[in-house]
């Protein structure tokens, strides 16, 4: 089933990302993703609102958008956790593929230290 879910996302440049604050508010995100061994990875720097409410609460839901968060279909809840070295590497690399001069600019312009999220459906 997550994987007939992961396969619908597949034709999206981003997802919106929920999270949530340590009082339960949602925060919404539109974020760039890929897909790898049935998980879905988005790349952020380690000062960003979402990985301080991931490392409070791993609970989350996506749903494709579009670039200003624009619903394109349906949430889905999902778990998010920190990816691990090889894992992030991978992602980054992907990344830089599926996103081309975009995600190369970003990496030059922010200098912070990338983190990794994985998300599994």
């Amino acid at each position: 089933m997550s994987s007939d879910k992961i396969a619908q996302l597949e034709d999206h440049k981003y997802i919106n990302l929920e999270t949530y604050k340590k009082d339960g508010q949602a925060v919404r995100t539109p974020v760039w993703f890929v897909v790898d061994s049935n998980q879905i990875f988005v790349v952020t720097t380690e000062n960003t609102g979402k990985v301080k409410r991931i490392k409070n609460n791993q609970s989350v839901k996506i749903m494709p958008c579009g670039m200003r968060g624009e619903p394109k279909g349906e949430w889905m809840d999902a778990s998010a956790r920190f990816a691990n070295e090889s894992e992030s590497e991978n992602a980054i690399k992907l990344r830089r593929k599926r996103y081309g001069f975009k995600a190369k600019l970003i990496g030059i312009i922010k200098k912070d230290k990338l983190i990794v999220i994985a998300i599994q459906l």
